[in-house]
């Protein structure tokens, strides 16, 4: 799950993706990151492998990328001295997607000491918002190894 644009990153930002467990759900679900920092994260993932009954986009499979986003911004925000655990999401659809790749966008909404905060929007191929939500994270110690 790295972002494809390895020139445009920083020294920070490399290091900070070499020691990230990302875990992986995201990768089952075709997550990729494109834009990485604490201020803003930028990822998309393929419908296809992600729809309920019907064949629309799951609505837990948006929840995933904006939990995803979220949580990798809140970690960086911390790194390296803090880990990022998600305490509260939200999420709001306004519509449905069946094909295609959708994009998240996870914007800082508060970067503290203790807690961070980010609004997550996705959208389809054509810009139309599928689905709003916001995500806050705890930022606790790292434990020394």
């Amino acid at each position: 799950m790295e972002p494809r644009t390895p020139a445009e990153r920083t020294p920070e930002t490399e290091e900070f993706l070499r020691q990230m467990p990302m875990g992986d759900l995201g990768e089952r679900m075709g997550l990729e990151l494109l834009e990485v920092t604490p201020e803003r994260v930028v990822g998309t993932m393929p419908v296809k492998g992600n729809t309920q009954p019907y064949g629309l986009l799951h609505g837990g499979a948006s929840v995933v990328l904006a939990e995803t986003l979220g949580s990798v911004g809140s970690a960086m925000h911390g790194y390296p001295e803090k880990i990022a655990v998600g305490v509260d999401i939200n999420a709001t659809h306004h519509r449905s997607a069946r094909e295609g790749v959708v994009t998240g966008t996870a914007s800082a909404i508060h970067l503290g000491r203790t807690s961070t905060c980010y609004e997550v929007v996705i959208v389809d191929e054509d810009g139309r918002r599928l689905c709003t939500s916001r995500i806050t994270c705890t930022l606790l110690p790292r434990k020394k190894d």
